[in-house]
């Protein structure tokens, strides 16, 4: 359970092949809620610690959500507007003529994609998010220019505090910090 206001423990490393080792080594561990933290992209860092296992697939379900979403509303509105308000027989066509409302239909389609997509994705990733513990950390200043970092929330389900310093231990951090909320 959840210390009341402890985020997390978080450990800071000079090398980043020591971030990944340590990074791979707590997925392995079972420990799914956690962040790597570099200053520079690495290689194989986001598989390392879980990111994108599922997120990938739930921007995509909203996405065909959202085209379902907006096809079908166009497609309806277009319909109802043709027969229910202004009705006029124009080439011979019936009441549904559907070649119609192809245009439309397609175009809102992939508006709504998007739209969902976007806005899935933001909320996907708590955008926007403009304070994180983390930066109650005094040494995360150097994340953007020398430092490499792996933090361990204490909201995951493996998580103990004294079992996960021992772990971070394992990989001979500069640090290892408790992060506040």
């Amino acid at each position: 359970m959840a210390a009341r206001g402890r985020y997390g423990l978080m450990a800071a490393f000079n090398e980043p092949e020591t971030l990944l080792k340590a990074s791979r080594a707590a997925h392995k561990a079972g420990y799914r809620r956690m962040d790597a933290f570099s200053p520079m992209p690495i290689e194989g860092l986001a598989d390392a610690v879980g990111a994108g296992e599922h997120e990938q697939a739930k921007v995509s379900w909203l996405a065909l959500a959202g085209g379902i979403f907006g096809g079908c509303s166009a497609y309806a509105l277009q319909w109802t507007s043709t027969n229910l308000g202004w009705y006029f027989l124009v080439g011979g066509e019936g009441r549904n003529s559907w070649p119609a409302f192809v245009i439309i239909t397609f175009e809102m389609t992939v508006l709504f994609a998007c739209i969902f997509a976007l806005f899935g994705m933001f909320w996907l990733n708590d955008f926007p998010k403009l304070y994180h513990p983390v930066f109650n950390v005094e040494r995360f200043g150097r994340a953007t220019r020398d430092q490499f970092f792996l933090c361990i929330e204490d909201r995951d389900e493996h998580f103990d505090i004294e079992k996960t310093r021992a772990f971070l231990e394992k990989f001979e951090p500069i640090e290892i910090v408790e992060v506040e909320k």
